[in-house]
């Protein structure tokens, strides 16, 4: 018997509502209602409500706008955010989400350290091909400025592409913003992948500026931030930069050597692979707008 589909964006949006409701990082949330929810390609759009028709932008809205959850006026801040910067050290909130959404069992899908990839794009926005959820996030969570959404094109330059697209702002000590996901296909049975047995991470990724941002730059670095068991702090992880041309799609291999630990715990502790949490693709450090795609993320073996 095959597996069931997932359930379409109207029933994810339902159950984000719960998520919202019952999150840690939504403590004394106002109460809300989803009053319609439209979509634009795979982007999910929400529209709140309170018992004053009138105030559009209610207080559970503004709280979560405020959070880095959902944004401004024209609904550009993530809608599917679940952390702080890369989320919590064990990654549970995000996995426990993609547990309620998803109809599939976990045993329709192969976790990615046995098939090597992370996600192909096969799935529907926002999961991916090993059975975890996308999410976006920025530093308002913690206070900054900056904001983002995350969606999901068909043709971005000939590929299918996950796209970030971002203002990062150096406000209020903040300066990032990103897309990231589990690893672990299953939590209830361990919230960590062992990833020894490869070299690396590889990825499919594409970036330009978009219309606000410097028209003349042509190349910009990005991080990839790791998160593994020796990660004591929401903002600790294992990091490596890359740079990237301007509109072209471009596959970057980085190796486990590359990546280097900052905040509690991981500076301290040299990398394992042995125990991944999540993996996260991050636009960092400096005021820009830009747009980051994704076509493709696995491990790679060097021959």
């Amino acid at each position: 018997m095959s597996p069931t589909r997932m359930i379409p964006c109207a029933a994810i949006l339902a159950v984000m509502q719960l998520i919202f409701h019952t999150s840690a990082f939504t403590p004394n949330l106002p109460p809300y209602t989803v009053d319609k929810a439209r979509t634009k390609g795979q982007h999910v759009v929400l529209h709140a409500t309170t018992d004053n028709k009138k105030n559009e932008d209610n207080k559970a809205m503004a709280f979560l706008r405020s959070r880095g959850k959902v944004g401004g006026a024209t609904a550009q801040d993530f809608i599917n955010a679940m952390g702080v910067d890369e989320g919590p050290a064990g990654g549970k909130q995000n996995s426990e989400s993609v547990n309620r959404i998803m109809r599939k069992a976990p045993s329709a899908y192969v976790e990615c350290t046995k098939s090597g990839v992370i996600d192909d794009l096969s799935e529907t926005f926002p999961f991916t091909s090993s059975g975890t959820c996308w999410a976006g996030v920025t530093d308002r969570v913690m206070g900054g400025k900056s904001s983002g959404s995350l969606t999901r094109e068909e043709d971005l330059d000939g590929k299918t592409a996950i796209v970030l697209k971002g203002k990062v702002s150096l406000e209020n000590n903040g300066g990032f913003v990103q897309m990231a996901t589990d690893l672990a296909l299953n939590p209830s049975v361990s919230q960590t992948v062992d990833a020894s047995r490869y070299d690396g991470v590889e990825l499919d990724i594409y970036f330009d500026m978009d219309d606000n941002g410097d028209a003349t730059l042509q190349e910009e670095s990005f991080n990839v931030h790791l998160k593994n068991e020796a990660c004591a702090r929401m903002f600790s992880s294992y990091r490596a930069s890359f740079v990237l041309q301007r509109q072209q799609w471009t596959t970057v291999r980085l190796s486990w050597s590359d990546f280097m630990g900052k905040g509690p715990g991981a500076v301290d502790v040299p990398f394992d692979a042995s125990n991944l949490r999540r993996i996260g693709i991050v636009a960092i450090g400096k005021e820009m707008e830009v747009t980051v795609a994704l076509a493709g993320a696995r491990f790679y073996n060097v021959l």
